[in-house]
């Protein structure tokens, strides 16, 4: 079983063989460790997983029925990170599909963020005044079960960025309020070099975009994608990333050099977690996390409230409990450590931190505020 980052090298190739072997490969390094090799034999039906891990009945029975409403795939490395005794594993959580996810709530939601209401041009999300959203594509490395864009990912009806970016190029050129573009989609990473080199040009050629961000998951789920040549071309176009873990399991020693080559690159990382119930709702799990991430320089950016996707209830908590967790950090560990606990507003209405209450009184110029241990302070204006 692996558990975390002080792993035996013996036990990591035993398990990549034992993946190999439900593959119908031979194990061989090299190829393990080229990112390319790695998406082409994703595990994806249910013999995989049954050879792979004990599944619970909940679990054969998503993979049996869940598939045909979200994909399943999972690369081979993150594959051999799951726990094959531990149907509770938190990273199996994340990717094996479970029987729960037909169950649909009252408040699920197909589009819970209200993309497709803000999309002026195919593939392109205005919602707030200076920034847009740019969805590249539909694909993803491995498919989480919360995920916030099932309707559109992995579902093969967005085209390729490349066909689409003349009209989002003309949109952009045209609104010139807006300075800030991030990529996502499906996962913006696993593009090839060059067509990712074309797109992120065509983008710093427009003169008002100051700030181009994407958004991946590809560290946590293919470390491997993350080559010199890939690190080079993000530095070139001065690329800011917001990266992708849940869970302290996913920061493995591959993960550490994908994260290291970014930083000694230059290019600045944080971190956006999901708030998941069963895989990162504890004081201690969330703290294992964010000090791992500091230590391989990703700063913990944003803590979401999980999205009321359609079937993810059983993965949703209480906003109460968000609020708990957070104020249990804040004051306890260092303030780069403790992200914004946000819900982006089902329906369309954006991200809204969410915060305990702190300013308790705020009176004829004095401000009475609530510290992390439940003191009370004082804070008087200056006289005019």
């Amino acid at each position: 079983m692996i558990k975390n980052t002080t792993l035996d090298p013996l036990v990591t190739d035993i398990r990549c063989e034992e993946i190999c072997q439900i593959l119908g490969e031979t194990y061989n390094q090299e190829r393990w460790n080229n990112w390319r090799w790695q998406m082409r034999h994703r595990l994806t039906k249910l013999e995989h997983f049954q050879k792979l891990l004990r599944l619970s009945a909940t679990e054969e029975k998503g993979l049996l029925i869940a598939p045909e409403k979200f994909a399943v795939a999972v690369t081979p490395y993150f594959a051999s990170l799951l726990d094959p005794e531990d149907p509770l594993c938190p990273l199996r959580l994340q990717v094996i599909p479970r029987q729960e996810e037909l169950i649909v709530s009252p408040a699920d939601m197909v589009d819970p963020c209200g993309e497709d209401h803000d999309t002026p041009v195919p593939g392109l999300v205005h919602r707030y005044p200076d920034r847009v959203l740019l969805l590249a594509l539909d694909s993803c490395a491995a498919y989480c079960r919360y995920c916030t864009r099932s309707r559109l990912v992995s579902q093969g009806e967005m085209y390729p960025v490349t066909r689409r970016l003349d009209a989002i190029a003309a949109y952009l050129e045209e609104h010139t309020e807006i300075r800030d573009v991030l990529i996502s989609g499906g996962d913006p990473l696993l593009m090839a070099d060059e067509p990712l080199d074309n797109l992120l040009r065509r983008l710093r050629a427009i003169k008002h975009i100051e700030f181009i961000r994407i958004g991946s998951r590809v560290p946590s789920f293919l470390p491997q994608r993350i080559t010199p040549e890939l690190v080079a071309l993000l530095r070139k176009h001065r690329v800011w990333l917001s990266l992708h873990f849940c869970h302290v399991r996913e920061l493995t020693p591959e993960v550490a050099q994908a994260c290291d080559r970014l930083a000694d690159s230059g290019i600045p990382l944080g971190s956006q977690t999901v708030l998941l119930k069963g895989v990162n709702d504890s004081e201690k799990a969330l703290k294992n996390l964010f000090h791992g991430l500091l230590k391989l320089r990703v700063r913990p950016y944003y803590l979401y409230q999980c999205d009321p996707v359609v079937g993810t209830a059983h993965l949703r908590t209480s906003v109460q409990t968000g609020l708990d967790l957070i104020s249990k950090l804040r004051g306890h560990t260092t303030g780069y450590a403790v992200p914004t606990y946000v819900i982006d507003a089902p329906g369309g209405g954006g991200k809204v931190p969410i915060q305990a209450e702190t300013l308790v009184a705020y009176e004829n110029g004095t401000a009475t505020v609530q510290n992390w241990a439940g003191k009370t302070y004082t804070y008087t204006d200056p006289v005019e």
